[in-house]
């Protein structure tokens, strides 16, 4: 019975070796633990502020512009504006936002855009998610999947990231929205945490709007709906982690307490009742960043950053970087490079410092970082070499 109870506990011992290494085998290993040799190209300058970017199969970059205009860079190195957008309203934080093309696209077709507009007799803004098809130069087959109630009057705090997971279902990041942006008991702004506002979630869906069965059922409501997370203030950042699997998504706080954080099904993440930063009129938020039945944020930046769009470095060609996270800031005005270990980030590398502020960050099909930067809008490329 003694030598039974012996080769249990080693068999349990092997299992629990293996277990753990196939977990840390979901966490990308550096190539190497030399620095990459990398070049720093501008593609194209003199634009608007260039919102969201992603490529066709093709290897052309599809470009937003704020201010309501969608384009086509080609390899060749011409730019050609695509045409047939709806109205489009590009006030204040508003307009032309995130383009996401469809991992089945050689497939299916689909182009994903979301922007802001104002309904008819109205001047409350409202965010829209679209699909389309391209027609040569021209959008076709437009269907809009997706849209929020108009409820957003100081059109400020959009949101809006799209992203695919693993299993095709598409994350749609929004904003707070609503009359503006106040944390704690006295604040106006509830919409985070009203689970029947579409304002300040994470919304997982098909990638035809509609509704996963498996998406959670939020307390207060007593049906599924594209609602996945909550408490969120107004996040620009959202990327799939390719080595976990799970969505990853950044939004700035308030004055300090810019937050990453990991999108959990049915969590809570804290907007407007608790925050790592205060009001702006320096009022406290909350006694504690942290409260029971809320989602801590992975890593927070005080004082903000103004962390925004999301990237993970894959290509082995960056060596060490490999597995890195990239953000954006706008506020601080540089690429910041993320060391990750055990879902945390341990250190952080500024790039770019200096030269505006950062919009955006993709990594290309060839495993170059394309990097969208404001006044006078432009894309920077990285390459390793």
């Amino acid at each position: 019975m003694k030598n039974y109870f012996n080769v249990f506990a080693l068999k349990l011992i092997a299992f629990i070796i293996l277990f753990a290494n196939c977990k840390k085998s979901n966490e990308a290993s550096p190539i190497s633990n030399e620095e990459p040799t990398i070049e720093i190209k501008t593609l194209f300058s003199n634009r608007e502020i260039i919102w969201g970017m992603d490529f066709l199969p093709n290897g052309e970059l599809l470009f937003t512009e704020k201010r309501g205009k969608l384009f086509r860079y080609a390899t060749d190195g011409n730019i050609t504006e695509i045409t047939g957008l709806p109205a489009i309203h590009a006030g204040g934080q508003g307009g032309l936002l995130d383009i996401r093309v469809h991992p089945q696209y050689a497939s299916n077709g689909w182009v994903y855009i979301c922007y802001a507009s104002l309904p008819a007799g109205s001047n409350q803004a409202q965010l829209n998610l679209m699909r389309f098809k391209l027609n040569g130069n021209t959008i076709a087959d437009t269907q809009i999947i997706f849209q929020t109630s108009a409820g957003n009057t100081w059109y400020g705090h959009y949101g809006s990231r799209i992203e695919f997971d693993k299993n095709g279902f598409l994350y749609l990041s929004v904003g707070e929205g609503g009359s503006g942006s106040y944390g704690g008991p006295t604040a106006t702004n509830k919409n985070s945490q009203d689970v029947k506002s579409e304002w300040g979630k994470v919304h997982r869906m098909k990638d035809d709007g509609s509704v996963p069965t498996d998406n959670p059922v939020l307390q207060g409501n007593t049906t599924a709906t594209t609602l996945f997370s909550y408490g969120h203030r107004n996040p620009q950042g959202m990327v799939l982690n390719p080595f976990t699997g799970e969505i990853w998504e950044s939004e700035h706080g308030p004055k300090g307490g810019d937050e990453i954080n990991i999108v959990r099904k049915g969590k809570n993440y804290g907007w407007h009742l608790v925050s790592h930063g205060t009001n702006y009129d320096n009022t406290q938020i909350s006694a504690s960043p942290f409260m029971d039945g809320m989602e801590s944020p992975i890593h927070t930046w005080t004082p903000s950053i103004g962390t925004c769009g999301l990237a993970f470095i894959t290509d082995n060609k960056f060596k060490k970087w490999k597995g890195n996270l990239l953000t954006g800031s706008l506020a601080s005005r540089y690429l910041s490079r993320c060391e990750i270990k055990d879902n945390q980030i341990v250190k952080e590398y500024k790039l770019l410092e200096n030269e505006g502020r950062i919009r955006n960050v993709k990594q290309a099909p060839d495993g170059s970082i394309y990097v969208s930067v404001e006044s006078p809008g432009r894309i920077i490329q990285i390459i390793p070499k």
